[in-house]
């Protein structure tokens, strides 16, 4: 189970906590989409325990439309750069 909690001071912190599976995403992606006032989004992993396949590829996905992740666990951030063709 996936927890969102949402803070704002000149940017928009999604603080996320616990594992994230393929619902949580959709529900995220929601979340960041609704932020319409062009601020910057960030993803804050510090509490994130667990990640699959798909959680990588939504990660990377941000990363690459600008949305910055914060705390990134060093394995995630392995798994990121595998995707994109890194070493």
């Amino acid at each position: 189970m996936l927890r969102i909690q949402r803070s704002a001071n000149g940017e928009v912190v999604f603080k996320l906590s616990g594992r994230m599976d393929e619902e949580d995403i959709v529900q995220l992606e929601t979340l960041i989409r609704l932020e319409t006032n062009g601020r910057r989004i960030v993803l804050d992993l510090k509490d994130l325990t667990v990640v699959g396949r798909d959680a990588v590829s939504f990660l990377d996905r941000s990363e690459v439309k600008g949305i910055a992740l914060k705390n990134c666990a060093g394995y995630v951030r392995e798994w990121i750069t595998k995707s994109r063709g890194g070493t």
